[in-house]
């Protein structure tokens, strides 16, 4: 049973990550990547360690929770520096045009 779920769960994340048409029309969030890698990681961690389907499910469930929070988290990291960029940026080139035209 392990042999065949380990073999399933395998399979499925090939086949979820690996498929060119989906990615052309819509881009997959950080949220979205990380509850997916999260629960096939604790979907396969939970298979082995409870030695069956409930396992499989509970670690399946965790993994998914925790790798949402962790792709939230990524995103907000992200836009920050990017908010920080963008207000660095513009506040230096209105001191420029002040400094330059007055």
């Amino acid at each position: 049973m392990k042999k065949i779920f380990f073999c399933f769960s395998l399979i499925f994340s090939v086949l979820a990550f690996s498929n060119p048409s989906q990615a052309q029309h819509h881009k997959l969030s950080d949220q979205g990547r990380g509850a997916i890698i999260g629960g096939a990681g604790g979907a396969v961690a939970g298979g082995l360690i409870g030695h069956g389907v409930g396992g499989a499910l509970v670690g399946g469930a965790i993994g998914a929770g925790g790798g949402y929070i962790i792709g939230n988290e990524h995103r907000k990291n992200v836009e920050r520096k990017h908010r920080a960029n963008w207000r660095a940026h513009h506040t230096l080139v209105r001191r420029a045009k002040y400094r330059y035209h007055n």
